[in-house]
């Protein structure tokens, strides 16, 4: 075996960039996060883990609401500042055109090919973070971003980051087709 001994800090690679919206003192506030992941299928569910002293937390506490925004290449300096910026020292709501959806209470971005708002199902407090975990109310795109009716991550061209490099990559090419390349083992 030549496998090596590396830091426990270590992630699965890569992990998209999404901006999670909350409304916080009466505005909108998105924050950059990158460990997000769908958790259930039926209902749709999506778990986003947040540092617990982020401002946007206190929102989604509140209002038991959050959106999940995938920004394209083309916002890669907005979802940034977001990250680098905290939404108790600046105000993130000019940042991006903003929309409401069904839940009124969950920020969305007009610029991002897709968006979804959340109902708050349950908060894991973590050692260092919180896991929001949201039930997927509804998720709104253009028709631009679609082929046949479903979303095509080719035309909506989301980034990705890679730690503990701290780089964003862009998507690479389709390797093979899900639940059918693994059937030539059969």
């Amino acid at each position: 075996m030549n496998k090596v001994k590396i830091d426990t800090n270590v992630v699965i690679y890569p992990m998209p960039v999404v901006l999670v919206g909350s409304q916080v003192k009466g505005r909108a506030n998105f924050l950059a996060v990158a460990w997000v992941s769908r958790v259930n299928y039926k209902p749709a569910m999506i778990a986003a883990a947040l540092g617990k002293r982020h401002f946007t937390n206190s929102g989604i506490h509140e209002n038991r609401t959050f959106s999940v925004n995938v920004p394209g290449v083309d916002l890669v300096k907005e979802t940034d500042y977001c990250g680098l910026v905290s939404g108790d020292q600046a105000d993130k709501s000019g940042v991006f055109e903003v929309f409401y959806g069904e839940l009124k209470t969950a920020p969305m971005i007009v610029q991002c090919p897709v968006c979804m708002e959340c109902r708050l199902v349950s908060s894991v407090d973590l050692e260092m973070d919180t896991l929001f975990i949201g039930e997927i109310a509804a998720s709104y795109s253009e028709e631009k971003y679609l082929t046949d009716a479903k979303l095509d991550v080719k035309k909506t061209k989301p980034f990705l980051l890679t730690m503990p490099d701290s780089n964003y990559w862009t998507l690479g090419e389709k390797l093979a087709q899900a639940w059918s390349v693994g059937r030539q083992k059969k």
